[in-house]
């Protein structure tokens, strides 16, 4: 049997259940979570990794509660599916959620749009009232740089130094203002749409500074790519930032970016190690 005729079923179930039935499968991403279209306007999002490091329902609960919030507000994001209920769901032990369909268009998204874009959501968020927890992934890689799955990762230096910075990156940000943000807003979570460049993946939605969004875009670009005029673009369109907080938030997504490199790509690619080794000599600097 394929590895995700289980969850594929699971999704259609559910779907069924809602009173659609699904007339095709169109397979749009297959990781630990797999992304299904399953009618002309409905996706389903199954986690397929069930022993995956984040168990529970929590943090698809919260993606689901932002993307509503914002999507009710016409920000720039993909919105939930409208006839079923938000969920998340768990059926047939896959928890799941389910999304509109939007149609991509293969372009390159403009760099002060981005910024723009991103710039309007934190506006929205502001707003938000819920009880997010605070600087969850940061505390969370903490957590898993303690844990038995980064013990054979990492020499004892490159693990002090990932622990230093994440140490020093709570203590500081801990103080700064917060709200709720994305959590992990870099290019593969932007969709340019037939609808216009659109946010997607919350699911590491928590409360921080706004300087996290925004360091996780442009790290990147400026730091691995050195694309100024990216950059600036995406800079002027976002608008003003706190600048000491901002370069605490390069530290802190360089650290969460290199310690969860052996979780998120068991066995990476050349270009992928070649990312971390310039990432892990970046923070030596610092």
């Amino acid at each position: 049997m394929n590895a995700l005729e289980l969850p594929l079923h699971a999704a259609e179930e559910r779907a069924r259940l809602a009173g659609i039935e699904p007339d095709r499968r169109d397979v749009l991403q297959a990781a630990n979570t797999l992304v299904v279209r399953l009618t002309d306007d409905l996706v389903a999002r199954v986690v397929v990794d069930r022993n995956g490091p984040r168990q529970g329902m929590d943090w698809f609960s919260r993606e689901i509660a932002v993307a509503q919030f914002l999507a009710e507000r016409g920000a720039p994001v993909i919105p939930v599916h409208p006839l079923i209920p938000p969920g998340p769901h768990e059926h047939a032990g896959y928890v799941m959620n389910f999304w509109r369909f939007v149609q991509a268009v293969d372009q390159e998204p403009d760099a002060a749009e981005v910024g723009r874009t991103l710039a309007e959501c934190h506006r929205h968020l502001s707003e938000f009232t819920g009880d997010w927890p605070h600087l969850a992934i940061l505390h969370e890689t903490r957590s898993l740089m303690e844990s038995s799955k980064a013990e054979p990762c990492w020499s004892g230096q490159e693990h002090a130094l990932l622990v230093r910075h994440l140490d020093a990156a709570i203590a500081v940000l801990s103080s700064a203002p917060r709200q709720v943000l994305h959590g992990d807003a870099h290019f593969g979570n932007l969709l340019p749409t037939e609808d216009g460049l659109l946010w997607t993946d919350w699911e590491d939605t928590f409360s921080g500074p706004i300087e996290w969004d925004l360091a996780s875009i442009l790290w990147n670009p400026q730091f691995l790519d050195a694309d100024t005029a990216t950059v600036e673009a995406i800079r002027d369109g976002y608008g003003e930032v706190d600048e000491a907080v901002l370069e605490t938030c390069f530290t802190a997504r360089a650290a969460v970016m290199s310690a969860w490199y052996p979780v998120l790509y068991p066995l990476p690619h050349a270009e992928r190690m070649e990312k971390l080794r310039r990432r892990l000599e970046w923070l030596s600097a610092r």
